[in-house]
């Protein structure tokens, strides 16, 4: 007979990992079952809302628990990271939305889709279990090429890390074409901001998937703060009710239904995905609406504090902070005590220190990694023929700039005879291999 717990407190989702987990304070079987309910109703929009019930087992939830705390954690040292110019480009953290990354995963599979927008560290952790090494240079899995907004990873389902606002979602719609093409029994997750909400290629895009009856769910990750310009954010964050109409964006597909989701809940979550997948393999498009918070700013260039207060921040970690519902839930289960759930915490910070000594030891990529994955393999070489590697230099050049004026100028402008690639080499301290002076077009 299965063990049932039941809990008014909302929690979390992840998949399993038990065995990295320490002992828990009693013995359960595989078959026992805590049974917990969405802190909130579901809101729907031409469809009926799922059970607020949400199963779930003790070795998952302390799977949720560890795997939320290395998210929390790689955003931070990412934030450390930027700050010490280690982490270059654009830089934006999922801090505080981990709920959706573990409540998905949780309700899906591998061979199910996922494509977001340009915060998408911890979606792509909770892909492919990768931590921090997937963002730097050789050890990365977009070899350095876009920062941290363009991971990828085909075999792990995961499409993307998209910089354009809502461009990914049209993306999307066509891998769930594919899907449907292909009679496959998967659906795929299309995620984007409420800042993309109002964009005209969403409703093209989520117009062709009803027409079609694609496996589509369009995922609004609504942190109530977008980046619509206006004259008091500087265009890096526009509080929700001046960018928007109308702010029911799980109403937004008119003819498409529609699921407004506590997105601080991962249970909740959980059953939403659970339930919009089984509605698209049957039915086509839906619209989930997650209401989350981000506690970063947009992105690292943006404090985050002009557009909300400080006390609007901490208010948020008190009383909805995905990590510590959980942390109460695995407590009032008597899962375990607070010093393990502390331990765990340590081995994650542990994890992603780790993960860091190894980027750091990471070599820089090759120049010729610029071209992988933009040309058919070997085409470039062959387009390009012997001065390869000087329109390489050229290319990554415009970036080079600014390094080369902080760190090297005055070395590199005692020497007016060396040529092009030599000054680049010296501004980088790279490995770049270069041609003689005469051989380099102009």
């Amino acid at each position: 007979m299965a063990l049932i717990h039941r809990s008014s407190i909302l929690k979390p989702l992840s998949t399993a990992a038990a065995a990295s987990l320490p002992s828990l304070r009693r013995p359960f079987s595989s078959s026992d079952t805590i049974t917990v309910e969405t802190s909130i109703p579901f809101t729907a929009h031409n469809c009926d809302p799922p059970s607020r019930s949400v199963e779930t087992s003790p070795a998952e939830l302390m799977s949720f628990f560890r795997n939320m705390a290395t998210m929390r954690r790689m955003e931070i040292a990412a934030d450390s990271l930027y700050k010490a110019k280690l982490i270059r480009g654009f830089c934006h953290l999922y801090d505080g939305q981990e709920a959706v990354a573990i409540g998905m995963e949780a309700a899906i599979t591998r061979k199910d889709c996922i494509i977001t927008a340009y915060r998408d560290h911890c979606l792509f952790l909770g892909r492919t279990k990768d931590h921090l090494t997937t963002r730097v240079e050789n050890a990365g899995c977009s070899k350095g090429k876009g920062g941290s907004m363009h991971f990828y990873k085909k075999e792990g389902g995961f499409y993307g890390g998209h910089g354009i606002v809502g461009a990914q979602v049209p993306l999307g719609i066509g891998l769930a074409f594919a899907q449907k093409y292909s009679k496959e029994d998967h659906v795929t997750f299309a995620l984007y901001g409420d800042g993309a909400a109002n964009q005209g290629q969403l409703f093209e895009a989520l117009n062709m998937a009803a027409l079609w009856d694609l496996p589509a769910i369009l995922v609004c990750e609504n942190n109530h703060c977008n980046t619509i310009s206006n004259p008091y954010s500087n265009g890096m964050g526009t509080a929700e009710w001046r960018a928007a109409k109308s702010p029911a964006y799980y109403k937004r597909g008119d003819y498409v239904p529609g699921l407004k989701v506590d997105g601080m809940d991962a249970f909740a979550v959980k059953q939403a995905c659970k339930f919009a997948k089984e509605h698209a393999l049957k039915n086509g498009p839906l619209i989930l609406e997650m209401d989350t918070y981000r506690y970063h700013g947009h992105s690292m260039s943006d404090p985050g504090s002009t557009y909300r207060t400080r006390d609007e921040i901490s208010g948020v970690r008190q009383e909805r902070d995905p990590l510590e519902r959980i942390r109460k839930l695995v407590l009032s289960h008597d899962l375990a005590t607070e010093k393990e759930l502390k331990d765990i915490e340590k081995e994650a910070r542990k994890e992603v220190d780790d993960a860091i000594a190894q980027a750091k030891e990471s070599p820089m990529p090759e120049p010729f990694e610029l071209f992988t994955n933009v040309y058919v393999k070997d085409f470039g070489v062959e387009s390009l023929g012997p001065y390869l590697e000087s329109f390489i230099a050229m290319a990554i050049s415009y970036q080079l700039v600014l390094d080369l004026c902080y760190r090297h100028l005055e070395q590199i402008g005692k020497n007016s005879e060396l040529c092009f690639l030599e000054k680049i080499q010296l501004a980088t301290s790279g490995p770049i291999r270069h041609q003689k002076k005469e051989n380099i077009p102009k």
